[in-house]
């Protein structure tokens, strides 16, 4: 136990470390490309953070533990909607801009809507309730779709950031460090991932020896063990004036768990719905639903007292499922 406990400091150290790191890469790479730190933290930041998930997910699915995977993926999206929302928006309130209410957020709530309309088979007459192979095909065919468009945004920035660039000599300064920033953004990933990795293994390790359920440690323990590299990114990012790139990392985040991660791990098996697994579903969709209105309220700013709303709301749902998964 004191081995896991010494784990997990050097995993949250790793997770600091290599959170500034992806920051402080993006924010370069966003000025040397000539995009927005909202696209970087869409694409490059939301992918690598979503790599813990991606791997404990097919480790989990070639197992054969699919509780655990949908623990992780379900709750992964729970955790970065009622954590890191809630707590960076409690850090300094988040100004939701341009394309992330345009596109962004619907496409999260399309995703979402798609999951938990493949988690009811049953209801609509299909046999048993689970992600199947050919759900996992629908889900990959909708992330290429929002590949599409966002990388669409990505070359439009760019050639209008080329066009400036003949007359801005910053511009094309900035440009020549494209290799320097892609290094840090890079070096950050691996410290993020590889502080999750470890940080989620002593935890898990510490919830078995207490006896607690896979879903439950899917739902908690991994949920937010693996939410950590982007409540570490959006909040230094928040910090350093980037709040385009806590946004974007977010929703793009759990765009990549429910379409990629989910699309790929169903396929390599069936993932199950899990005793109480419809309900997680629902508080996804409800969760999603209350961001997307926070977001379109008064200026389009996530406060403080909206923050605390889902920070809260995710704390109260979480407490009672794992209460009634011990029962």
């Amino acid at each position: 136990m004191a081995l896991d406990l010494f784990l997990m400091v050097v995993g949250l150290t790793l997770l600091m470390v290599g959170g500034e790191a992806v920051v402080r890469g993006a924010t370069g790479l966003a000025r040397a490309l000539g995009v927005s730190p909202l696209v970087i933290g869409l694409t490059v930041v939301a992918f690598g953070t979503s790599a813990p998930e991606l791997a404990i997910n097919l480790i989990a699915a070639w197992d054969g533990r699919p509780a655990i995977s949908f623990g992780n993926i379900i709750g992964s999206n729970l955790a970065n909607i009622g954590v890191v929302v809630g707590a960076t928006s409690l850090f300094r309130p988040i100004l939701v801009r341009g394309v992330v209410i345009a596109r962004e957020l619907p496409m999260m709530l399309l995703a979402t809507a798609a999951a938990v309309v493949m988690g009811f088979d049953r209801v609509l007459g299909m046999g048993t309730d689970a992600f199947d192979r050919a759900d996992g095909l629908m889900l990959l065919m909708l992330f290429l779709v929002f590949l599409y468009y966002t990388i669409g945004d990505f070359v439009r920035e760019r050639r209008s950031a080329n066009g400036a660039a003949d007359e801005d000599e910053e511009q094309s300064a900035a440009a020549e460090a494209l290799g320097k920033n892609a290094l840090i953004t890079l070096a950050g990933l691996v410290g993020l991932v590889g502080g999750a990795e470890i940080t989620v293994d002593a935890a898990v390790d510490l919830a078995r020896a207490f006896g607690v359920p896979e879903v439950v440690i899917g739902l908690t323990v991994l949920a937010i063990g693996t939410s950590l590299p982007e409540l570490v990114a959006s909040i230094l990012a928040t910090a350093r004036g980037h709040a385009d790139l806590a946004v974007g990392n977010v929703v793009g985040s759990n765009i990549f768990n429910l379409l990629l991660v989910c699309g790929i791990t169903s396929l390599v098996t069936p993932i199950v719905i899990p005793p109480g697994g419809h309900l997680d579903l629902l508080m996804l969709a409800l969760l999603s639903l209350v961001l997307f209105g926070v977001a379109m309220t008064g200026k389009r700013q996530i406060v403080r007292l909206e923050a605390g709303l889902l920070l809260f709301s995710y704390i109260g749902y979480l407490t009672w499922r794992a209460g009634q998964a011990m029962l």
